[in-house]
């Protein structure tokens, strides 16, 4: 059974910055495609960030890109998430997520992916 854990979501102000982590286990993390989404109340789901089990394709959309990056430890099955310049609109929880047949074209797409964190929430305050 794939069980993923995230922490490190907190109360922070605008400007700050805040490191999202994963833990991954009971699957072989590196073949996994790993992403972060975020769900705000009364919004929908959406992606953040995503990354190929190696590590060289990665994904922003235009709301994070230069501000938030996504990494991963394959040694320690762990998912990070960077987030820089933080925005009162970047409050959500935030949820990891990973699938083993994600392709570059899906992996921003919530309904690829199997398996799912309990999320972490974030609240920046202004």
């Amino acid at each position: 059974q794939v069980q993923l854990v995230e922490s490190g979501g907190r109360l922070v102000q605008a400007g700050d910055s805040l490191r999202l982590s994963c833990a991954v286990s009971g699957g072989d993390f590196i073949t996994y495609t790993m992403a972060w989404f975020r769900q705000a109340p009364g919004k929908e789901r959406e992606i953040v960030a995503a990354t190929s089990g190696s590590g060289n394709t990665r994904y922003y959309p235009g709301s994070v890109r230069g501000r938030f990056d996504i990494s991963r430890d394959n040694v320690n099955n762990i998912l990070y998430l960077q987030m820089n310049s933080l925005k009162p609109e970047d409050t959500a929880v935030y949820f990891c997520a990973a699938d083993g047949s994600v392709t570059r074209a899906t992996m921003a797409m919530p309904q690829e992916y199997t398996y799912w964190g309990q999320g972490t929430q974030v609240t920046v305050s202004s």
